[in-house]
């Protein structure tokens, strides 16, 4: 898993600030399909350390002829009746790389946007998650709040850290640190790293940090039910799981409900960029 020391609250931002240079080439834009297919068929190239994190993940290069692009490989697979960590002793721990594919269904079915593609595929005889290594990163959150960097358009920024914060809750995701959420050059936030995720609360954890919510995306939160997620998720959670999710979203909605207007936004496309200088 990437991990950026200890974990901290992700936190919201009022003033502007220049772009950081860009760390990566970005690649034409592609669907969502575009990129399963490829992750799943193109030929897995050269891999090397993913340079983060304490569970050995990869990252290769994969190469259709076409498109040539990397991806993030974890296999991590871990079960733990009692694990000690940072937090202190958790019970029936789980480490698993379905929670990325996991993640990443979820999020679409949504209408998030905040997870990049991931599926399912074999990596040296295992089962493994291939991630869609993201395009275009600046920085993480850790080393924007180190420069003491604020984005140019605050409220699409804040915007989207509130989607990221409710989507913890919902997948019960306490692990996001400030190194698994990434920032392109155009301030859109990525949150990646999602094998210790859907955890077994039936409430989320930090109320607090349910601050607004898109409301086309309330609507779909609202709408979710088991046999939906059984279908695309199914796979990689158990029924169990599912039923604990609902469980949150039911808390969220209500939540969200008791807040009103207050609560929600209407959100512009979540794949346009936050205006940056000179647009």
């Amino acid at each position: 898993m990437l991990r950026h020391g200890l974990a901290l609250a992700l936190g919201l931002v009022l003033l502007g600030a220049p772009a950081a240079p860009v760390a990566q080439q970005e690649s034409p834009r592609l669907t969502d399909a575009q990129i399963e297919h490829f992750l799943r068929t193109a030929r897995i190239g050269r891999g090397r350390s993913a340079g983060k994190g304490v569970t050995g993940s990869t990252r290769v290069t994969l190469s259709d002829d076409t498109l040539t692009h990397d991806a993030h490989i974890q296999t991590v697979q871990e079960s733990k009746r009692e694990f000690s960590g940072q937090r202190g002793i958790e019970f029936n721990f789980r480490d698993h790389w379905q929670f990325n594919v996991a993640a990443y269904r979820i999020d679409r079915l949504l209408g998030l946007r905040l997870v990049p593609v991931s599926i399912e595929r074999s990596w040296n005889g295992r089962r493994a998650a291939f991630t869609w290594w993201v395009d275009d990163v600046m920085m993480d959150e850790g080393e924007r709040l180190k420069k003491k960097l604020a984005p140019p358009d605050p409220k699409c920024w804040n915007e989207q850290m509130y989607m990221l914060r409710m989507f913890d809750q919902l997948i019960d995701n306490f692990d996001r640190n400030l190194g698994n959420a990434l920032i392109a050059t155009n301030w859109r936030l990525w949150g990646i790293d999602h094998t210790r995720a859907f955890r077994y609360a039936t409430t989320p954890r930090k109320p607090a940090l349910l601050v607004r919510i898109d409301r086309a995306v309330l609507h779909r939160l609202e709408a979710l039910d088991v046999d939906t997620l059984k279908r695309e998720v199914g796979r990689y959670l158990t029924e169990f799981d599912i039923r604990n999710l609902l469980s949150r979203r039911d808390a969220i909605a209500a939540h969200f409900a008791a807040r009103g207007d207050a609560g929600v936004f209407d959100r512009p496309d979540p794949d346009q960029p936050c205006r940056v200088p000179g647009d």
